[in-house]
C-alpha cells in the first residue's frame, strides 16, 4: 500500500539534512570560518591601536572660567558706609549672568584665618577648581570664601597668591575689620544675589565642619513659606560696657535687650528674604555692630520653631 503523505515527506527530507551536515562538517568550511574570524579580530585590533586617545572631558562646560570674583561697588555720595551696601555695579572678571545653583554658601573669613581655610580644604571642602565643580554638581551647592580688602600690601599680596592657587573666593570691596562685619554681611548677601540665581543663600563661619550632602538635603525640602530662615535665633541683654567684647555703642536705640535675631556659625536665607535685603535702602535701617541683628528687619514678624 502507498506510504502516508507525512512519512513520504520525511523520507524525502532526510537526504537533504545529511548532505548539509556533511558540508558544514567538512575541513574546508571549518578552515574558512576560522580564517574569517581571525581576520575580523586582527582588523579590530589594528583599528583600536590607531585610534587617538580620547581627551578627558570636564564635568561642567564652564570649568575653564575662574571661580573667584571681585565685586566692584557703585559708590554714591551720602550713602552709609561709603556705599559698601549698594548693588554691585560690575565685576572685576567681566560681565556674567547669574549662575544657577540650589544654594550659594559664603564662608566668612579674614586675613588672619589662613590656617582655618587650610583646615577646611584638607577636610570637607575641595582644594581645587574641578573638585568644587564636582561638589556643586553632586549637591547643588556652590562654595566660596568671602573676604574684604586691607590697606596692608603684604596681606593683599598673600591673598592674591592664595586666590591664584585655589580660586575659591568672593572678594568684597570694603575694609576687612571686625567692627564692619554688619556691612560685610549685607554686602555679601547683595553680591551673592547678583552673582547667583539660588533658592537659598547661606552664610557660614570658617571654623565649622560641614557636611555638604546633609546641607543639600535640608535645603531641598519643600516649605510652605517662601520667606524662610534656617538657623538659630536668640535674644539677650545689650552690653553697654565699652570694655566688653560685645559692647553695643548704639544701645540707646535698642534698650536693655536685643530683639529676636539671627545667630550662629551658619544660617540660610531663602531667595525672597535676600531679595528684600537687596531692595532695602542704606538709610532705611541702622546697622548695629552685632553682625546679624539687623536681619530681623528683613525676616518680618512671622517666626516659626519648625
Amino acid at each position: 500500500s502507498p506510504l502516508p503523505e507525512a512519512h513520504q515527506i520525511r523520507t524525502h527530507r532526510r537526504p537533504r539534512r545529511s548532505s548539509l551536515r556533511r558540508l558544514l562538517s567538512s575541513p574546508a568550511v571549518s578552515a574558512a570560518c576560522l580564517l574569517f574570524g581571525l581576520a575580523g579580530f586582527l582588523a579590530a585590533a589594528v583599528s583600536l591601536s590607531r585610534a587617538p586617545a580620547e581627551a578627558p572631558r570636564g564635568r561642567c562646560p564652564d570649568s575653564s572660567h575662574p571661580l573667584s570674583v571681585s565685586v566692584a561697588w557703585d559708590w554714591r555720595p551720602g550713602d552709609a558706609a561709603g556705599g559698601a551696601t549698594d548693588l554691585p555695579a560690575g565685576l572685576a572678571t567681566g560681565s556674567r549672568g547669574r549662575h544657577k545653583v540650589m544654594a550659594f554658601v559664603g564662608i566668612f573669613t579674614g586675613f588672619g584665618s589662613v590656617g582655618r581655610r587650610r583646615a577646611l580644604r584638607r577636610t570637607w571642602l575641595p582644594s581645587d577648581r574641578q573638585g568644587l565643580l564636582r561638589l556643586e554638581e553632586a549637591t547643588g551647592l556652590a562654595f566660596r570664601f568671602v573676604i574684604g580688602k586691607s590697606n596692608d600690601k603684604s596681606k593683599m599680596a598673600a591673598l592674591e597668591r592664595e586666590v591664584e592657587e585655589y580660586d575659591d573666593f568672593v572678594l568684597l570691596d570694603l575694609e576687612e575689620e571686625y567692627s564692619r562685619l554688619p556691612y560685610k554681611t549685607l554686602a555679601f548677601f547683595k553680591a551673592a544675589y547678583a552673582l547667583f540665581d539660588s533658592d537659598f543663600y547661606v552664610k557660614a563661619d570658617d571654623d565649622i565642619y560641614l557636611r555638604p550632602d546633609r546641607l543639600s538635603l535640608l535645603l531641598a525640602k519643600e516649605r510652605t513659606h517662601t520667606q524662610t530662615y534656617i538657623g538659630c535665633m536668640k535674644k539677650g541683654p545689650v552690653f553697654t560696657d565699652p570694655k566688653l567684647n560685645w559692647y553695643e555703642p548704639q544701645s540707646f536705640l535698642l534698650g536693655s535687650e536685643y530683639f529676636l535675631h539671627a545667630y550662629g556659625p551658619i544660617y540660610a536665607l531663602s531667595a525672597d528674604v535676600v531679595a528684600s535685603l537687596v531692595a532695602l535702602r542704606n538709610n532705611s535701617f541702622n546697622l548695629v555692630p552685632q553682625k546679624d541683628v539687623y536681619l530681623k528687619s528683613a525676616l518680618g514678624p512671622h517666626v516659626s520653631d519648625t
